[in-house]
This record gives C-alpha cells, structure tokens and sequence, in this order.
C-alpha cells in the first residue's frame, strides 16, 4: 500500500510570506471608500433579487450608483500617498 503524503508549504495556507505588506494594506485603505461605495450598490441591487424593484428600489440603486462613481472620481482627485512598486495599486 502506498501512502500519499501531501507538501507541507501547499497545505499551509498561512504562511508569514503570504500575508500582505504594509504598502497593500495602505493600497487597500486608500481605495476603501470606492470598496464601502461598490458594498452599497450590491447591496442595493441584492435586495432586487427576488422581486420587481419598485420606484424606492430603483432610487436607492441611482443614488448608490452616484455615491460609487463619486467616491471613484474623489479617489482619483486625491494626490498619491504611496507608489506600489511594479505600478500596483
């Protein structure tokens, strides 16, 4: 009988070099106005699932719609605080 024996580094999914570093950590609470924005509009369109949106649903669609576009354009305004190396960001 032969015994299967996995690899302990694919197993281990958290590892010390897999966490993120502190540049994609300042990268992501840069962008998260844009995240809590686009949360809104699919929580808005979520709530549309199951039934025919009414006038307050389409409403709350437009204005989360709004808010993530402005939150896009107000983080596109704001002057860099970090440069990710290889232009990620």
């Amino acid at each position: 009988m032969e015994h299967i024996v996995t690899v302990q580094d694919a197993v281990t999914a958290f590892a010390d070099f897999m966490e993120p570093t502190n540049a994609e950590l300042d990268a992501i609470e840069w962008e998260m106005p844009v995240i809590l924005a686009d949360v809104d509009l699919l929580d808005a369109h979520i709530v549309t699932l199951d039934r025919t949106p009414t006038e307050l649903d389409n409403r709350r669609i437009r204005r989360a719609r709004r808010r993530a576009l402005a939150a896009r354009v107000a983080l596109l305004n704001r002057p860099p605080a970090v440069s990710l190396p290889g232009g990620a960001a």
